[in-house]
């Protein structure tokens, strides 16, 4: 409407009045001089500001399409969101944290995880029968699944060498899925009492070639009787160490059949001083040992005082340290359902 009306202007003042004179004619125009100028200014105003309202308008139209596209997008992230959300509260959680089961049972063990559908290796929150609190414990679902880890030997980061308060209730890194740890001492009692077990340790040598030792009825008793070992039958290609081997003299002295958990504050061997001060752990020493899987960290052959590197004497001697350790256990009886 602007431009319209200054166009309509433009043509009125500017062109020659009809039937009038030259002379009438050069006198209006040299008195619309000033006039012409002045309404030139104007009508280049209002085309100039007509145009800016134009591209104003366009710009904002384009900004309101922006403005619209970004809310959609919000709208579609805050629903994939949400719906990742309740995907995590359905799903057990995988990596490190504890696994969510997303029901309010019980497990006694990690055969009872397994057994009601949950198949991922992690931690997940166990209560044994005669535990007073849930626990976090690690289990490992390969090799037939429902195995509850004791103890994991990797890389050396964690010290075995505690005292009696550290291996009753557990120390290392329960936070990982590869780190060293000791499930403690109360929690393999409550494990082991409340039905017949089966020990599977499987160990690493620094050259790569690995090796299992399998214990039935392995069992460990209560605080009151020092935390006394005792198992049955061996199976394996390991060597049956925690027996002592097959020697009957390395048996008297090394066998840990029948033992009582020694730290360096609790004596409880049957050796003339403290096998844990010497050999660096706690362990069910005797006169000291044919296995020390608690033993410290060395790359292999060692040389020490005392024989108290990662030792299963049946397989590698006293004078190796092995590269890794893993001592896991699960119900006799799980193993007869065919899983």
């Amino acid at each position: 409407m602007r431009l319209e009306l200054a166009t309509a202007l433009s043509v009125t003042l500017l062109c020659p009045i009809k039937n009038s004179t030259w002379s009438s004619r050069l006198f209006i125009m040299d008195y619309m001089k000033p006039l012409n100028c002045f309404l030139w200014m104007t009508i280049f105003h209002l085309i100039i500001t007509h145009s800016t309202e134009d591209k104003c308008q366009r710009e904002t139209e384009k900004l309101r399409v922006q403005i619209k596209t970004l809310e959609n997008h919000y709208a579609k992230r805050h629903q994939l969101l949400k719906n990742l959300r309740n995907q995590s509260a359905e799903r057990p959680e995988t990596g490190n944290g504890i696994m969510n089961l997303g029901d309010k049972s019980v497990h006694a063990d990690c055969a009872h995880v397994f057994k009601s559908g949950n198949k991922e290796t992690g931690f997940y929150m166990i209560k044994p029968t005669n535990s007073t609190v849930p626990v976090k414990m690690y289990c490992d679902m390969s090799e037939g699944g429902g195995w509850t880890v004791l103890q994991r030997r990797m890389d050396g980061t964690e010290s075995f060498d505690r005292g009696w308060s550290d291996y009753k209730r557990g120390f290392g890194a329960m936070d990982s899925g590869t780190g060293e740890f000791w499930l403690g001492n109360d929690n393999l009692h409550f494990l082991t009492s409340q039905e017949e077990c089966t020990l599977r340790i499987t160990m690493e040598d620094f050259e790569g070639v690995r090796r299992f030792a399998v214990y039935k009825n392995f069992k460990v008793s209560d605080e009151k009787n020092k935390y006394q070992l005792s198992f049955g039958e061996y199976a394996g290609n390991a060597g049956n160490a925690l027996a002592g081997g097959d020697h009957p003299e390395v048996q008297w002295w090394a066998s840990h059949q029948g033992m009582k958990f020694t730290t360096f504050d609790s004596d409880n061997d049957q050796y003339g001083q403290n096998c844990a001060q010497e050999d660096k752990s706690g362990w069910w020493f005797n006169r000291c040992h044919s296995a020390n899987l608690n033993g410290l960290y060395y790359q292999g052959p060692y040389s020490a005082v005392t024989d108290n590197g990662i030792v299963w004497y049946t397989w590698h001697g006293w004078w190796y340290s092995l590269k890794s350790v893993v001592m896991k256990i699960r119900p006799t009886h799980f193993e007869s359902n065919g899983i």
